[in-house]
């Protein structure tokens, strides 16, 4: 049996990239004083429905809990969530059947609509998100 996959190209400007992340984060909590907030949007896709077709059995002395193989599905969700950098928090959270730009940008207003922020400052880089790729 053979397994293949696809090693991606070196990024020439990776550890500059990084760089400039880490540097917003670790200020996070000095611009989050001057009001203005710093969010991880982070996007995970597929995410299993799952519902378990028979209860689980509980832990007893010397057991651990115990849990049927056996589940029921229920399609795939994707979810967008937004962390705000100063405090760890989760912020924001989107769930749907579908990831693409308009999903993002509801979330974008979502999170700007709900801020605290005394400004209008939001910063929030997105290095993993598959559907910021086709926005221009």
């Amino acid at each position: 049996m053979i397994r293949y996959w696809l090693t991606p190209a070196p990024d020439e400007r990776f550890d500059e990239k990084v760089g400039n992340i880490n540097s917003l984060y670790q200020q996070a909590q000095n611009l989050a004083q001057k009001g203005e907030l710093v969010m991880s949007i982070e996007e995970m896709t597929g995410v299993q429905a799952l519902e378990r077709k028979h209860p689980g059995l509980p832990m007893a002395p010397g057991k651990v809990e115990r849990r049927e193989f056996e589940y029921i599905r229920h399609g795939t969700q994707s979810l967008i969530v937004s962390f705000a950098m100063a405090c760890g928090w989760v912020d924001t959270i989107s769930c749907g059947d579908t990831s693409n730009e308009e999903d993002f940008v509801s979330h974008v207003k979502e999170v700007v609509e709900s801020s605290s922020s005394t400004s209008a400052g939001i910063l929030s880089p997105t290095t993993s998100i598959s559907i910021n790729q086709n926005l221009s």
